[in-house]
């Protein structure tokens, strides 16, 4: 739990989450819940359940069991947040990169996110839900 299974392409930090979901084929299998946050309101993928947040309407207020869903969604996130966290770790994902070459910037991803991978391969973390 908490291994990074799939790595897209990089983008500039201008470029929308959804933008790039919409256009990258992600290997999914059928069956899979996909876990999202509003921010990608609208994508979909075939025969995957998805996963998100239920969104307060104007003037209508959220049921209980909506919120108590939410709470979940809320808790799977946490861990979520927290592999990103341990990609970042290393400075080199999170600072500037000053190399001009395009291929550098997705190096530098795949080295954080393979650090993080041998490091859950040698800690591995709880298992909480």
């Amino acid at each position: 739990m908490g291994c990074i299974l799939f790595l897209s392409d990089t983008y500039e930090g201008s470029i929308h989450d959804k933008a790039i979901a919409d256009e990258t084929p992600y290997p999914i299998p059928t069956g899979s819940d996909l876990l999202q946050d509003l921010g990608f309101q609208g994508f979909t993928l075939d025969d995957v359940h998805v996963i998100q947040p239920e969104k307060k309407r104007p003037g209508k207020p959220i049921s209980d069991e909506q919120k108590a869903a939410n709470r979940f969604v809320a808790h799977c996130r946490v861990r979520m947040e927290h592999v990103m966290c341990s990609i970042k770790r290393c400075r080199m994902v999170k600072d500037t990169i000053r190399i001009w070459n395009d291929r550098a910037r997705d190096m530098v991803m795949a080295i954080g996110c393979g650090l993080h991978n041998f490091r859950i391969r040698l800690n591995p973390w709880p298992f909480y839900f």
